[in-house]
């Protein structure tokens, strides 16, 4: 597929997804929310995508809603339809495999819930991050208020959100709203050493650690302690499993063929 406002390569299984708006600071407008979509979806069914990259061409990452869009009033029934139209939140959300976010600069509103939907977060020493609403009377509307609190608590995500704060990437990594903090420079050498251990594991290990992991923070401790035993369970029957400890026992690399 091609996109208009979105740069996708593939390599290596890896799905690298640049947005390309720069001289908007990759500014959520229509076309850009249509493109994650629309990539997302297709995507998800994609058996030879076993990690994905996202980050923003030029100086930020993802710099929030393209305000030029909001220049005239909107009806509630008009919000809701285009939201639900435009939900690229879900198809990232819907998503078995990893997606790791390479936050390049700003991510800022709807760009650091971009961040948040996405897995595993990796800032360059440039970045910032901040849900911004409410200085523009609004508040997040893409997973933000759920989404922050379950990484930083409720307090400092009720600081950060009623304040509209932009905080630095060692300040987001120290909260543990980002994973990582490296030069600008390293940034991509980082998030692609990550991505490519990633790939090389067992693909069904991966998609079923992932799932345990994002369907348990939903549910009490004895609940995802089922799920994940069901998991794991599964996984026993593999190709893989088999394969796993074959290599372990001969001492080579083994060769996982997601079986």
């Amino acid at each position: 597929m091609t996109y208009e406002t979105l740069l996708v390569e593939r390599q290596n299984r890896m799905a690298y997804v640049t947005l390309n708006r720069p001289a908007a600071l990759n500014a959520l407008n229509t076309a850009l929310r249509r493109d994650l979509r629309d990539f997302f979806t297709a995507a998800r069914d994609d058996d030879e995508i076993r990690v994905v990259v996202v980050t923003g061409a030029g100086r930020a990452f993802c710099a929030g809603a393209d305000i030029k869009e909001w220049q005239e009033p909107t009806s509630v029934v008009e919000d809701r339809d285009e939201r639900q139209h435009l939900n690229f939140w879900e198809a990232m959300r819907q998503c078995t495999f990893p997606i790791i976010a390479a936050i390049n600069g700003y991510a800022l509103g709807g760009g650091c819930e971009l961040a948040m939907c996405c897995d595993i977060r990796i800032a360059s020493d440039r970045a910032q991050l901040g849900l911004t609403e409410v200085t523009l009377g609004i508040i997040p509307g893409g997973g933000g208020t759920q989404r922050l609190p379950r990484l930083v608590g409720r307090g400092k995500a009720l600081e950060l959100i009623l304040t509209g704060k932009r905080i630095d990437a060692q300040e987001a990594l120290r909260l543990g709203l980002v994973e990582q903090v490296v030069p600008q420079e390293q940034l991509i050498e980082t998030v692609e050493e990550l991505a490519q251990t990633i790939t090389s594991r067992a693909p069904l290990a991966v998609k079923y650690a992932k799932e345990a992991i994002v369907r348990g923070l939903e549910l009490s401790l004895e609940e995802g302690l089922k799920v994940e035993a069901e998991l794991s369970i599964l996984l026993r029957t593999t190709e893989d499993r088999m394969e796993g400890a074959r290599a372990f026992k001969e001492k080579r690399p083994p060769q996982f063929r997601g079986r």
